[in-house]
């Protein structure tokens, strides 16, 4: 008997997917993580009550990220679904061009809501809104790593500021005090707020995990959602029960080798390869200047092959500490970070060819590579490395074993757990 698809969430790249399915899986519903929008969806169960759509669009030119975010919201519809979610980073990646403004608007309008809020924060990992502000760590966005971020830099920590220039709808936001308020005087004001206006947007204060409970009280109900998935595992457990259970554990423990590939350039992700490396593990730098020949790459996978008995990692997340900021700004560097992301994809795929069964992958821009390389495009979720950081299992291949990170998520000793995790 079909379910009903109460969740369809649609992430900018795959790694914030993940992290969105894997919460909406901890709330009880049954998730589906699909790689971007499927051509033939025949095959796809219709006993899901979640399906998250992995899209590439934080980087992309504004037009195509619209169109291809347009293409999974009807895609979301067609299926019924009775919300939509659209998923961004918990540090609100974008530029002063977009992405999530457009993107927000686009379906705002597509859905014919008169509001949505943006609600990025997930404090379990240390992303919290204050005073309409974002903070990392517990400093503001913009004086956080994120200032210096090569694709997308952090200039402000308001996130109202953050839109205006990307948006076109003005933003109301709700502080701590205004939340505690009762969900009626909340409503009232918003109602008011709006009044003398076409669309706009609200920014809750999201400051304790508990938050989360009054958050989703009072716009729950709303068609459209947008932010990080600090939201998911209490919007989920509003549509499970006891009729629609989680899709259960399933074992996490394969035989084979372990790959990591790392194109995050975090300050996380760069502690985690300092661990990995000082405890023995065996590591090779991809070298940024050899990427357009053949040869980078066969010096990679010899690599990888003369180490395979135990975990090798392939890293290329330190390249930018010698590249200026005008640089990273540029088509130039734009075309690099391609260029390595097709070369850890390739390094992924040859993995895999050779009998491989553990990929682990640190960046999303990365893992979006890497499993479109791979072909995997329905996963089911299994447990988590770290909060919002699953383990997955493609569906055509149960004996793999997938973990794929956001570069800002983990503690330092991240790949060692995920190693452990995923060994038999």
């Amino acid at each position: 008997m079909a379910n009903q698809l109460y969740i369809g969430c649609i992430a900018d790249d795959f790694t914030g997917a993940s992290d969105a399915a894997s919460f909406l899986t901890q709330g009880g519903l049954k998730t589906l993580l699909l790689n971007g929008v499927p051509e033939d969806d025949r095959n796809i169960d219709d006993d899901f009550t979640a399906i998250v759509i992995a899209l590439k669009t934080r980087t992309q030119e504004v037009k195509k990220a619209v169109y291809d975010t347009n293409k999974a919201f009807e895609w979301l519809r067609k299926r019924k679904a009775v919300q939509i979610f659209l998923k961004y980073c918990s540090t609100f990646d974008s530029t002063r061009h977009g992405n999530i403004g457009p993107i927000v608007d686009n379906v705002l309008n597509k859905t014919g809501s008169k509001y949505t809020i943006l609600c990025p924060a997930v404090p379990i990992n240390k992303r919290i809104v204050r005073n309409g502000c974002l903070y990392v760590d517990g400093v503001p966005l913009n004086e956080s790593s994120m200032k210096h971020h090569p694709l997308t830099p952090m200039w402000d920590s308001d996130i109202a500021n953050l839109m205006k220039p990307q948006g076109k709808y003005e933003c109301l936001k709700l502080d701590q005090y205004l939340m505690k308020k009762p969900k009626e005087e909340i409503l009232s004001l918003i109602h008011r707020f709006g009044s003398d206006k076409e669309h706009f947007y609200v920014i809750p204060d999201f400051v304790y995990d508990e938050d989360a409970k009054k958050i989703v009280d009072v716009f729950g109900d709303l068609v459209l959602l947008t932010g990080g998935s600090g939201l998911m595992t209490e919007l989920a457990k509003r549509y499970s029960n006891s009729d629609n259970p989680s899709s259960g554990k399933v074992s996490m423990g394969t035989a084979g080798h372990a790959l990591i590939l790392s194109g995050s350039c975090s300050q996380a992700t760069l502690a985690q390869i300092d661990v990995f490396k000082h405890r023995g593990g065996k590591s090779i730098k991809i070298d940024s200047s050899k990427l357009t020949g053949s040869e980078e790459i066969e010096r990679l996978w010899d690599f990888v092959l003369e180490h395979r008995s135990k975990p090798v990692l392939v890293y290329s997340s330190n390249v930018t500490a010698h590249i200026s900021e005008e640089v990273k700004q540029s088509k130039q560097w734009r075309s690099v970070a391609g260029l390595l992301e097709d070369t850890a994809a390739e390094i992924a795929w040859r993995a895999v060819k050779a009998g491989f069964t553990r990929i682990i992958v640190a960046g999303g821009e990365t893992s979006g590579a890497v499993t479109k390389r791979l072909g995997y495009n329905s996963l089911l979720i299994g447990e988590s490395v770290s909060p919002g950081v699953p383990i997955m299992i493609p569906i055509n291949d149960n004996k793999m074993r997938i973990v794929l990170k956001s570069g800002n998520f983990g503690g330092e000793d991240f790949f060692i757990r995920a190693l452990d995790m995923t060994k038999e």
